[in-house]
């Protein structure tokens, strides 16, 4: 009897990796001013009904710019949504002139947009999958704040911020710093990364959330990526996301941050490091890990509380919405 071969299996022997320029692109902050690529990027699922159960596969769909795309297969889902954390494998594609999709080398696959989502099939007359494109949303997104919370922006005004700026009517621009501060807290908030498809690493949609403005839990488009401590969710030099949770560019992405502050003795001589456990897009990608020192551009450790700071990282258009503290007693 013939054994079926896994998705990662059968895409494994066709990975490429694409030429990146050194040149940053605009950043487009409007899905209908994006291009076509963009409405091919995001993220696709495979399901098939099996004796044993249903199978899933998940696509990932990369722009990397001029028609050209990154594609990363994740057996069994989706990261967060059933992927097993460990098989992933890269292919190379691009749009042809007549629109379609080729998976390189191009003898091996063909592709083929459809109204939900891609089809790949084998050119050899071999199998065909079907994957429908999906748009994500993270459990906490537009959650309203608690009783007590102390609201630091709901869209009316950016009155609670040093530097606040309010762009394309009701969000936050990147570059803002909360006027309280604040010691032991739970903070929520929903942030945006521009859609930059000829950028590279540091330079795509780059900014950070600064929790007492000390510690800094990394924002960036990391859509696809491997995630390190300098990619989304991240915290540099100290800690890489459990799992990369990053959604496409231009999709809404939530924090969901349990900070305690760091302790101090009268003396001023540190007792205990700072702890933190983040919730990227509903999934706990750091759980109660110890920050032992701020981040490199951060302020200094000290028993006093610290302002909520996001970062402007070269001009980056990361927005952000709906940010509310919790403070813990």
């Amino acid at each position: 009897m013939r054994c079926r071969l896994s998705l990662i299996a059968i895409f494994a022997a066709t990975s490429l990796t694409l030429a990146r320029p050194e040149d940053k692109p605009p950043a487009f902050t409007n899905p209908e001013k994006a291009g076509e690529d963009y409405a091919v990027q995001g993220e696709y699922l495979h399901k098939t009904r099996e004796r044993t159960g249903e199978r899933k596969g998940g696509l990932q769909v990369i722009a990397d710019g001029k028609g050209r795309f990154e594609l990363f297969m994740c057996d069994g889902g989706l990261p967060g949504d059933g992927w097993n954390g460990k098989d992933r494998f890269p292919l190379g594609a691009e749009r042809s002139s007549d629109k379609q999709i080729k998976i390189s080398p191009g003898a091996a696959w063909t592709a083929s947009t459809t109204p939900n989502g891609l089809t790949l099939k084998r050119t050899d007359g071999g199998e065909t999958l079907s994957f429908e494109k999906t748009m994500r949303k993270g459990p906490s997104l537009g959650a309203s704040p608690p009783a007590g919370a102390t609201v630091l922006f709901d869209g009316k005004s950016a009155d609670e911020w040093i530097n606040g700026q309010l762009v394309e009517t009701n969000l936050l621009k990147m570059g803002a710093e909360s006027k309280r501060k604040f010691q032991d807290f739970n903070l929520h908030l929903e942030f945006r990364t521009p859609f930059m498809p000829t950028a590279r690493g540091q330079q795509r949609g780059n900014s950070g959330v600064y929790l007492q403005g000390r510690y800094e839990v990394q924002v960036l488009d990391s859509f696809g990526l491997a995630g390190e401590d300098n990619e989304c969710g991240g915290i540099y030099k100290i800690a890489k996301p459990k799992v990369n949770m990053c959604f496409p560019p231009l999709s809404w992405q939530t924090y969901d941050i349990d900070f305690t502050a760091a302790r101090f003795d009268e003396a001023g001589k540190k007792t205990a490091d700072a702890l933190v456990t983040v919730k990227h897009n509903g999934v706990v990608i750091h759980d109660k890990q110890k920050l032992p020192q701020p981040t490199a551009g951060g302020a200094k450790e000290g028993p006093e509380p610290g302002p909520i700071a996001l970062q402007n990282h070269d001009g980056d258009p990361v927005y952000y919405r709906n940010i509310w503290v919790v403070e813990k007693r």
